[in-house]
């Protein structure tokens, strides 16, 4: 580790990203270079900073030579601040001191939050006048992903409220467009692009998650950058919370993508010697939206917590039987689940006292004995001896009015003097951060798990945070609550080892890095209708790996859009992350049953490579086809699916042109679905019959025919590579 006081740089490098750091005397570190790896050499300080001298115009102000990654005001920035506060109106314009630098690049691992491997520079000043010590952090992985924070520390005798703590990063001037996501319930993950002007394009989510429209990554990249082209810098702020992610492009020639917490009034309050931490900026770039997602993919298996066996199958009973807990039906349900191949059955919405419909229970967590005599032994017990894990819904976090919790005490509820706000869903929110209220809700919920050997909690957050404040003043709550989450799920998982929790929030309305900190799988959205999740899976998939995204097989008819799709569209569809099965299989035929153990076997044959590797998308020209895979690491092998979304304007379709492989290897391409579900042969090109062994060049740069696809079917492809030539 060295350190620095005096003007110096340093160049991190790591998997193909080169960053390059001014470390001014007098200011947190100017990122000079964030991107394409700059090589080996390094010129010193003073050739660097001569090289990308600005000529001066009519003053500092209007030239900004440097900004750091914390902007300030006082150094003449004028656009959005990255620390305001004050302390009863004093001490609103940061001037930091000396800056102290500490930067490590040796490899070693002596610092925490990140993975052996990570390059990291610690660099803290001190506003004396203002009685502030501010830190910022910058990390290089392994991956060439960057994470960057800060935080600030009261020095002061007074208090001082933090307004907001923003990390930025610059992009480059070919960065000139942003895309972004929005979405609605049943309905996420929508792209949407536009120029990058001056001014500031700002996503906010200040329902207490980051919400069924969360903008997921903000991505500033060249005109017309797509998923395997063009260069793109995007940003994704690791917090669960209220949140602001920011796009700012000013007339001095500065682009930067930034973000941090989106703090209520009065929210952190530091009182002397107290420090507030910002959530950490996670940062990509990529050649094309492929590279940049698999620096995050890459980065989050490399966690020591990242789920290492593989991904249990699942079968979850809402679709299956909503309120309706006949223990009979659910235990036909548990033994075809097993016939299939199912390794964790888990029990919805509808197991606790009073909850036959959506009015009434949330925050009584034990069994209902009207509906469950025997509690539900019956049912875990025999899930577990057909070999299945037991998994249960819970959403502790919420409260209906008609519940006991809430008779008892509607004072831990979150509200205002104006009351606990509007309802949703017939719904409040539990106030976590109420030491007696997080406690109860904690011993109801480790009860119930110790009691039946739950070994998988679904999690639901279906209602938005409004009017969230502490009662009876209603100081406000959302920062406190989420950290509470945080906790309660580790404080679960400390108590039972081996539990695994899934992040489901109205769907998707919490998919963030902060939560799979503490979680092992987002629910991608609940629609579960295959065309809907084509685009949801390839957005979510910006942040989130396959392993970690709950991909299911749904009913005939889609319990939210109302469409009909066979069952190889709707499996070939779910294979895709982590398999699950959303569907009344209790009273299916054998026929039915047969054909969708082969597609749950199919998984499982499959899953090391598609839990594994690394995701790519085709840039088809023809928006109605889709074509993804999953290449392995190594090159080895891949698995793609082609599907028809929509009917093309132009027939036959175009070849496929498959995507990632390694270019100087042949490969063997076979069809990889069952028989039973694969389009009529009469549609199918004749490689598909024969067998076809191609360079991973020719693959890409020539393609295969296309088979003739009908709208919403779909045909997988498995890519092996041949054995390579040995020696004499």
């Amino acid at each position: 580790m060295t350190d620095t006081t005096k003007e110096d740089v340093a160049h991190l490098r790591r998997a193909g990203t080169s960053l390059l750091l001014r470390l001014p005397a007098d200011e947190l570190p100017t990122v000079l270079h964030w991107g394409p790896d700059l090589g080996e050499a390094t010129p010193g300080a003073h050739e660097l900073l001569t090289a990308v001298a600005v000529p001066l115009t009519d003053s500092q102000l209007t030239t900004m030579e440097r900004v750091s990654v914390l902007p300030q005001h006082s150094t003449g920035w004028m656009g959005v601040p990255g620390l305001t506060g004050s302390r009863a109106g004093r001490a609103w314009s940061l001037v930091l001191g000396p800056v102290t630098h500490q930067v490590q690049d040796a490899g070693t691992d002596s610092w925490p939050d990140g993975p052996e491997g990570t390059a990291r520079v610690l660099s803290t000043g001190v506003d004396a006048p203002g009685g502030l010590r501010v830190t910022s952090e910058v990390h290089l992985g392994p991956t060439g992903l960057v994470r960057a924070r800060a935080r600030v520390t009261n020095l002061h005798g007074e208090p001082y409220e933090v307004g907001a703590l923003t990390v930025s990063l610059p992009v480059p001037p070919q960065a000139e467009e942003l895309l972004d996501l929005t979405g609605r319930h049943t309905h996420e993950r929508h792209p949407q692009r536009h120029p990058f002007p001056v001014g500031a394009w700002v996503r906010e989510a200040r329902g207490g998650r980051p919400g069924l429209d969360a903008a997921t990554m903000l991505c500033a990249g060249v005109g017309g950058f797509a998923f395997r082209s063009g260069q793109v810098w995007g940003v994704h702020l690791e917090w669960s919370g209220n949140q602001r992610l920011v796009a700012e492009r000013t007339v001095t020639g500065w682009r930067l993508l930034g973000g941090g917490e989106l703090l209520l009034p009065g929210e952190v309050r530091l009182e002397r010697d107290e420090t507030y931490t910002s959530p950490w900026l996670c940062a990509s770039w990529g050649d094309g939206l492929d590279v940049l997602s698999s620096r995050v993919h890459r980065h989050l298996r490399r966690r020591p917590h990242h789920p290492r066996r593989p991904r249990p199958v699942l079968l979850n009973t809402w679709e299956a039987v909503y309120f309706d807990h006949d223990t009979d039906k659910l235990l036909r349900l548990a033994e075809n689940a097993a016939a299939v191949g199912v390794e964790r059955f888990v029990l919805d919405d509808g197991w606790f006292r009073g909850r036959r419909d959506d009015r009434a229970g949330l925050g009584d967590w034990v069994v209902d004995p009207d509906v469950w005599p025997d509690g539900l032994t019956p049912l875990a017990g025999r899930v577990h001896e057909l070999g299945m894990e037991f998994g249960l819904w819970f959403e502790p976090e919420m409260v209906n009015l008609d519940s006991d919790l809430a008779r008892a005490h509607p004072d831990w509820l979150l509200g205002t003097p104006h009351g606990p706000g509007s309802p949703s869903r017939y719904q409040h929110v539990l106030d976590l951060g109420r030491p007696e209220a997080y406690e109860h809700v904690r011993h109801q919920m480790s009860q119930v798990i110790g009691r039946y050997g739950v070994d998988y909690i679904k999690w639901d957050h279906n209602r938005p945070l409004v009017d969230a404040g502490h009662q009876p003043d209603g100081q406000p709550a959302v920062r406190e609550q989420t950290l509470a989450v945080y906790r309660l799920m580790r404080a679960l998982k400390d108590a039972h080892p081996g539990l695994e929790i899934e992040s489901c929030a109205a769907g998707g309305g919490r998919i963030d890095l902060g939560v799979l900190e503490v979680a092992d799988r987002v629910w991608v959205s609940d629609c579960i209708d295959p065309h809907e999740r084509h685009r949801m899976v390839r957005w979510t998939g910006l942040i989130t790996p396959p392993e970690l995204m709950g991909t299911h097989i749904g009913s005939p008819v889609d319990h939210t859009t109302g469409r009909t799709h066979t069952l190889p569209f709707r499996a070939a569809t779910a294979l895709w992350g982590h398999l699950g099965i959303e569907w009344d299989i209790a009273d299916l035929g054998a026929d039915d049953l047969a054909e969708l153990t082969a597609w749950v076997q199919l998984h499982k044959r499959h899953r090391q490579l598609l839990h594994t590797g690394d995701v790519v998308h085709a840039d088809t020209h023809a928006t109605e086809i889709s074509l993804e895979g999953v290449v392995a690491e190594d090159g080895s092998e891949a698995l793609f699916q082609v599907s028809l979304l929509e009917h093309p304007l132009t027939w036959p379709l175009q070849r496929l042109r498959l995507p990632g492989l390694d270019p100087h290897r042949s490969y063997r391409v076979t069809i990889a679905q069952p028989r039973e579900s694969r389009p009529a042969e009469s549609r199918l090109p004749a490689w598909t019959r024969d067998g076809a062994v191609l360079t991973g060049a020719m693959l890409h740069g020539l393609g295969l025919a296309a088979p003739m696809l009908r709208l919403h079917e779909a045909l997988l492809i498995h890519v092996s590579a041949e054995p390579l030539p040995t020696g004499p």
